[in-house]
């Protein structure tokens, strides 16, 4: 796939995708932080309906921690993997705050030393709350990239690497949400809407539906 055809794809996407954001309910950058880690593995939808309830009685790492693990497991129940995330959101509160006045901090090794925060959830911190230019590659990414030869890997860093690369610099930034939503609405796993597809032309997928 060449650079033009590269710049076009997103120009298309950004017409047709002219807001692009997480769809994770949140109003700091800390429930932003909570939200990305109780959505792996699990959807934005379940995720919003914990913290639609956790976030009005604890959204700060104070508040959080002073529920302890059981307390804020009885709010985040319903989503998949709870124990685990739960016990590693209080760890990354008692962090934040002593060891960062209980602010998210800015920086990619300070966010990947929190408990529950790998690569792909600096990632999604940085670009969506600090503006960075970072790639988180989840698995509609994964599949957008390979599937339309955008910037095809073998494995996510291969892909996120390739996308950082490939992507025209005007749109580093809102790429990170272009290429979710496109491929949750649009270019879904089982069945590609190619028919209602923007970049259908553009696409070098062999296998199209109608």
């Amino acid at each position: 796939m060449n650079k033009q055809k590269r710049l076009e794809i997103f120009e298309r996407l950004s017409e047709a995708i002219p807001e692009p954001e997480t769809e994770l309910n949140y109003s700091s950058t800390f429930e932003l932080l909570i939200a990305v880690i109780l959505s792996a593995q699990a959807t934005d939808k379940g995720v919003n309906i914990a913290t639609d309830k956790l976030f009005p009685v604890a959204n700060t790492p104070e508040t959080i921690y002073a529920l302890g693990e059981a307390g804020l497991k009885a709010y985040i129940k319903t989503i998949g993997l709870f124990n685990t995330k739960g016990a590693n959101i209080i760890k990354t509160c008692k962090m934040l705050i002593d060891l960062h006045n209980s602010e998210v901090p800015e920086d990619r090794a300070a966010l990947e030393a929190l408990p529950g925060v790998g690569r792909k959830t600096a990632n999604v911190v940085l670009n969506t709350a600090f503006g960075h230019p970072t790639m988180a590659v989840d698995t509609h990414i994964f599949r957008v990239s390979n599937r339309t030869k955008l910037a095809p890997g073998k494995n996510v860093l291969e892909v996120e690497k390739n996308l950082l690369k490939f992507i025209p610099k005007q749109y580093l930034i809102p790429a990170h949400h272009l290429l979710i939503l496109h491929g949750r609405y649009t270019c879904m796993a089982r069945k590609p809407r190619c028919g209602a597809c923007c970049i259908y032309d553009l696409c070098e997928y062999k296998d199209k539906t109608e």
